[in-house]
This record gives structure tokens, C-alpha cells and sequence, in this order.
């Protein structure tokens, strides 16, 4: 799933155009937005830790990175021990700040254009947004959200639709995880990041 959300990632682009900032789910998706686009102009001038340094407030602003942590790991999390499960959790912000600053490290006149229709789902709101390249048909990403400390929080990202960023980790990571223990999968996620910030694919 790296290489897709790389393929999707590399498309995003300039100012989006805003959500209705009525709704707080759709509100948060605008400043998260506004912070990558800030963080791609000058991209190149940052390098990938400048990136990594820049988006890491942002994401942890906009994102639920320890339900998403919990979610990855699976039905084993509550056997962890406590230190073991915030060595995940670092691991896998960590990660998750690195592909952002990884794949989105410029701009070449895409624009974000997002959905005002906020759709309500149960304890969950989905705000959907497209990524409108020059020369490549429009890539949709949308956004689920969920409360959590009084604010909306992003628990899954989905691509065209439907492909969920957090299922297919899930599923990526299950072979380490039972091969490797809760260890050996902080310790591969952190691996992963490393990749990310060298400029690997």
C-alpha cells in the first residue's frame, strides 16, 4: 500500500478550495490541508526532515494516531505491556509524519478541491475531497473522522473511494506483528520511516 498512497500523495497540490468551515470534521480537513500546502511550496527547500519537522505538529493535530495505532495492531493490543504499546504508538506517528513529508515534498499545479456535503455516518463523519491534476485524471481521497478529546479527529484515510489506508496497513503489517511480536513491529515501522525520509519508494 506505500507505493499507493506515494502514487496518490504525489498528486496533491496547491490551495485547496475550502470546506464549509460550519462544520468542525470539515473545518479540521481545511487547516490539515493548508498545512501540507504550506509545507510543498517549500518543499524543496525544507529537504524531508525540514518536511518531517514542519507537518509533524499538523499531523498530530488532525489526526487520532493512537486509535489508529490500536486499530493496525489489532485484538493482540491489550496483551501488550504499556511500554511496548507507546513504543508502537511512537513508531507509527513517526511513520505516518514521514509518508506525508515523503510524498508530499512539492508542487506542480494540482489543487485540492473539497466536498462542503459532509456525510454523517454513526459516530463517524466522512469529508471527501479530489486532487485535480494538469495532466492526470482527478485522484479521490476522503477522510474519516471521529471525536475524540472534544475535537474531530481523522481515524482512516480512504483512496478512490473505497481503499482504506488503515485496513490495508492492518493487513500489511499482521505477518511482522506475528512473526516478530509488538517489538519487532515498532521496530519495523520505524525502519519503514527511515525509508521514507532517505527518499526511498
Amino acid at each position: 500500500m506505500e507505493g499507493a498512497l506515494a502514487a496518490a500523495a504525489l498528486l496533491a497540490g496547491p490551495p485547496p478550495a475550502r470546506c464549509v468551515a460550519a462544520d468542525p470534521a470539515a473545518a479540521q480537513i481545511d487547516a490539515f490541508d493548508a498545512a501540507l500546502l504550506e509545507t510543498m511550496k517549500a518543499g524543496k527547500a525544507l529537504g524531508p526532515e525540514g518536511r518531517y519537522r514542519k507537518l509533524e505538529p499538523a499531523v498530530r493535530r488532525a489526526f487520532d494516531l493512537g486509535t489508529m495505532t490500536r486499530f493496525t495492531v489489532g485484538l493482540s493490543w491489550a496483551q501488550i505491556p504499556p511500554a511496548t504499546q507507546q513504543a508502537l504508538a511512537a513508531a507509527f506517528e513517526r511513520l505516518t509524519v514521514a509518508s506525508y513529508a515523503h510524498n508530499f515534498d512539492g508542487w506542480s499545479g494540482e489543487t485540492f478541491v473539497a466536498d462542503p456535503n459532509v456525510i454523517t455516518r454513526g459516530p463517524d463523519k466522512l469529508v471527501r475531497t479530489q486532487i485535480i491534476s494538469p495532466h492526470d485524471a482527478p485522484v479521490a481521497i476522503s477522510y474519516r473522522l471521529r471525536q475524540s478529546g472534544g475535537a474531530w479527529k481523522i481515524i482512516d484515510v480512504l483512496y478512490n473511494g473505497s481503499i482504506s489506508q488503515l485496513t490495508t496497513r492492518r493487513a500489511d503489517f499482521a505477518a511482522t506483528l506475528a512473526q516478530e511480536g509488538p517489538a519487532g513491529l515498532a521496530a519495523h515501522l520505524n525502519a519503514l520511516a527511515d525509508h521514507e525520509l532517505k527518499g526511498g519508494d
